[in-house]
Order: C-alpha cells, then sequence, then structure tokens
C-alpha cells in the first residue's frame, strides 16, 4: 500500500503560458511539457497575481497577496514570520527539498551572487524547508551558477543551470533513504533573460532561426522607464526592437532545455516506481512582453505577463486531458497543493484551495483572480502600480498614476487589442468587475499606496517588517 504522496514542483522564471506547445505554439519543442498537459490536469485560466520575481514567491510560500506578506518590490529579504507551505510539509512529516532560485533573501540591488546574499542561513528564513537545500538567491549566467549547501558550501554547476539543477534533484532521490514522504520544488532561472546565444546550450540554440519570430502582432514602439529610468525610446527603437527576433528564439531555446530536464526527471520517477505516488505540478512566476503593447518584461496586468502555465501531473489519480478554467492565482497555489496531499490549510491563508477540481470532488468555481502591481521592479519608484481583475471573459485593470482603466474582452479579443474601458456597451459588466475589484481590496486592506510608501512604512533596510494586516 502506498504511503503519502509526493510532491514535485517545477517552478521556472518568465515562462509565458503562450510560448509552450501545449498552448498553441508550433514553434516551441516541448514535448516533456505537454505530456504532463495531455496526461493531467491544464489549469487554462492560471495567472500570476503579482507579475514579479520576489512577490510571486513570497505568494506561493504563504497562500498571501503581496500587499499581506509586504514583499511588494523585488530584492528584499521576505519576512519569515508567516506559516508557510515548507513549515506545513516539515510538521507532517515529509523530507522537503529546495533546489535552485530563491530570490527571497538578498535586500541589495547589486552583488546578488556574494556570499552574504547568495547562502540563505538554516532557520526561519527558509520558511520551513528544512530539509535538503541547494539554492542561489539570484543568478543569470546560466553556464556558472552558484548553489550554496546547508552548511554555507558553494558550488559551481559544471553544466548548464537546468542541468545541473536537475542532476542535483536525481542525485538526492537516489541518495534519499526511504524514511518518508518527500516534497521537491525545482526552482530553474531560464528563460529569464539575459538572451545571449552563449547564454543558451549550443544544440539547442542551432535549432532556433531568429526569422522564424517576427514582433508579436500588437507590437508597438514604447521605451523602458517602467523598468529603468536612464532606458529611453531610443534605447528601444536601437536596442529591443531589432532584436526581438533573436531574443524570442533565445528563448524559446532556453525552454526547450527546461522541457528536457523536466523529461530527465519524470523518467527517473518511472525508473524507480515512484511516478504513481508523486503529484507532479508545472508552473511559472510569471511570463514576458516581448514589445507587446509597447513593453518588455513583466509588471504588467497584459495576457502576456500574468497568463502562465499550471499544470497538475498524476498518473491514475488526475485523469489525462483535463481541463480547468477556475480563476487560479498565486496565493491559491498553496492551498490546493496542501489539498490535493490531503494537508490542513493554514486558516490565514488568503487563497483558496481548488484541488477538488483534479480529482472530481466539490470545489469552488474561481470565477475571478485579483491582480495586484504594487510598484516598480525593484526600485522604491513611484508611478507603476495598478491593480485589476481577471475573470474567465474579461480583464480589468486601473493605474495609479493617473486612474486610466483598461478593460478587455479576452474570449473574443486574445490579443486585447481593443480597450473597452470607455464603450457604453460594455460599461455595467465593467462597473461589475471594478466593484469586485474594491472589495477585494477592501478585505485584504489594500490601500492601493505609491510604491515608495511600502518602502517608508513596511521595510527597513529592504528588510520586510511587516505588510497590510500588521
Amino acid at each position: 500500500m502506498a504511503g503519502p504522496p509526493n510532491l514535485i514542483f517545477f517552478l521556472v522564471d518568465q515562462l509565458r503560458m503562450q510560448s509552450c506547445g501545449y498552448a498553441g505554439d508550433t514553434r516551441a519543442r516541448t514535448p516533456n511539457i505537454d505530456s504532463l498537459a495531455l496526461g493531467g490536469a491544464n489549469f487554462v485560466n492560471a495567472v500570476s497575481s503579482d507579475p514579479v520575481c520576489g512577490p510571486y514567491r513570497a505568494s506561493l510560500m504563504t497562500g498571501k497577496y503581496p500587499s499581506t506578506t509586504g514583499m511588494v518590490i523585488n530584492e528584499m529579504r521576505a519576512n519569515p514570520h508567516h506559516d508557510c507551505i515548507g513549515h506545513v510539509l516539515t510538521r507532517s512529516g515529509y523530507d522537503t527539498a529546495y533546489i535552485g532560485k530563491w530570490h527571497l533573501w538578498s535586500n541589495q540591488t547589486e552583488g546578488e551572487n556574494l556570499p552574504e546574499n547568495g547562502f540563505v542561513p538554516a532557520g526561519p528564513a527558509r520558511l520551513g524547508f528544512d530539509g535538503y537545500w541547494a539554492a542561489y538567491n539570484f543568478n543569470f549566467d546560466y553556464f556558472h551558477p552558484n548553489y550554496f549547501l546547508n552548511n554555507g558550501e558553494r558550488i559551481i554547476g559544471d553544466r548548464y543551470e537546468t542541468e545541473f539543477t536537475t542532476k542535483l534533484a536525481i542525485d538526492w532521490l537516489s541518495s534519499k533513504p526511504v524514511k518518508g514522504p518527500f516534497a521537491m520544488f525545482l526552482s530553474f532561472g531560464p528563460p529569464h533573460d539575459p538572451w545571449e546565444w552563449n547564454n543558451v546550450p549550443k544544440a539547442l540554440a542551432g535549432q532556433y532561426d531568429p526569422a522564424d519570430f517576427p514582433l508579436p502582432e500588437t507590437y508597438e514602439d514604447g521605451s523602458a522607464e517602467y523598468w529603468e529610468p536612464s532606458m529611453d525610446r531610443q534605447w528601444w527603437l536601437s536596442t529591443v526592437k531589432p532584436n526581438l527576433p533573436k531574443w524570442q528564439a533565445i528563448y524559446a531555446a532556453m525552454t526547450a532545455s527546461i522541457d528536457e530536464c523536466c523529461g530527465t526527471l519524470v523518467d527517473k520517477l518511472r525508473q524507480d516506481s515512484l511516478i504513481e505516488n508523486t503529484l507532479l505540478v508545472f508552473t511559472s512566476d510569471h511570463g514576458e512582453m516581448f514589445g507587446a503593447h509597447g513593453r518588455m518584461a513583466k509588471n504588467v496586468f497584459y495576457e502576456e505577463a500574468v497568463r502562465i502555465p499550471f499544470l497538475a501531473y498524476w498518473p491514475g489519480r488526475i485523469p489525462g486531458g483535463l481541463t480547468r478554467d477556475t480563476c487560479l492565482s498565486t496565493p491559491d497555489i498553496m492551498p490546493t497543493l496542501l489539498g490535493a496531499l490531503g494537508l490542513d490549510v493554514p486558516n490565514e491563508v488568503e487563497g483558496t484551495d481548488f484541488s477538488g477540481h483534479l480529482f472530481g470532488k466539490a470545489a469552488p468555481d474561481g470565477e475571478h483572480a485579483f491582480l495586484q502591481g504594487m510598484g516598480h521592479t525593484w526600485m522604491w519608484l513611484d508611478g507603476f502600480e495598478w491593480r485589476g481583475i481577471r475573470t474567465k471573459q474579461f480583464t480589468y485593470a486601473i493605474r495609479r498614476i493617473d486612474r486610466e482603466e483598461f478593460f478587455f474582452d479576452n474570449l473574443k479579443d486574445p490579443l486585447q487589442k481593443t480597450n473597452l474601458a470607455n464603450h457604453s456597451a460594455h460599461a455595467r459588466e465593467k462597473e461589475r468587475i471594478k466593484t469586485i475589484m474594491t472589495g477585494r481590496m477592501a478585505d485584504l486592506r489594500d490601500e492601493f499606496r505609491e510604491c515608495s510608501w511600502y518602502g517608508q512604512n513596511w521595510t527597513e533596510n529592504r528588510r520586510v517588517l511587516r505588510g497590510a494586516k500588521g
């Protein structure tokens, strides 16, 4: 008789759903990821509640929104005083393993690879992951990945980051004594930029031609001021626009490397007869704009940034080819995973347990996801804040700086070409969804402040001290 189920959680950085083969991208070479979608459950309306790395990861660990965790931008140390998924797993008898990118420790905007930033000391800062630890806080030199072990020993990978992370996972599984269920989180750096040919395996790089990656249909000339104020419109025209085909090709090659590693690990589970008692989840922290709507990177409410893959695979337990349209967002992941494993969900969690959708049981129907853009990606700069709601059909968002509203019908207009915010025919539905948003903000005590206010009131030396609820 099988014991308690195991968990493997694949987390990749900056992979949008639309760039996966199962989602319709004919240029993608993702057969292993596609097989997870075909053989398990595909949440087609999964979104990142705040499409920025650190805020997402704090929400993932806590089941709470960024306004509650206080992790509103990157390069901050998370507040450890939450009951996190790692804590629940550890006290439930799980052997935990965290391998790869962490990005919840550094409180400096430079020198992320320094030991004082890369090594997360054992104890509260690891948010309950008290078992095997081979992680780094921040690294984008993918052929020289740095990992810090439990004792602070620093190792440099001897192969591409995805491959070395997977090697560490397989080594741990091979050496792990049989003494109970395990929960392993694998956090990959790719396909996050920098997108250069020397930052992706040559064998994969040779399979992609930039000519196959034209500018997106909604491309607009823009500027990078939302990302780095020194980067102006001229920088966009001279650097971004001409490089977009190449960048997209490299992104696809990086995604293929992730796919290969997923296949390698799944094969290992099959060889060790673990696959039938292991829940596998594959997802991403946010997407990438690639020039759509005049934007790059993430940190915006458009589909390219917020819509992410979320696949759950468990042979014999989750039916193959299962499509779920419930609006699952980041705070829902923790309670959904715990529910699927049969573990109790802490009362303070703000997300919803959607695990019933995996097994044909009664479950809430997530009709909408609340979205928060709390500020700039990593600087205490004002003017980048927004809030929104994504339903199964519509996206509503409002910017703080000018109160401009955005309203898109994602079913009729999946590329979000037409802003319906001022169309009288959609006024009633827009106001209904806006009311949902304001109600959710009130429940969370989200005051929609400017970014610098959070820095002044919730942090000290880029350490998170509090959030909207204290």
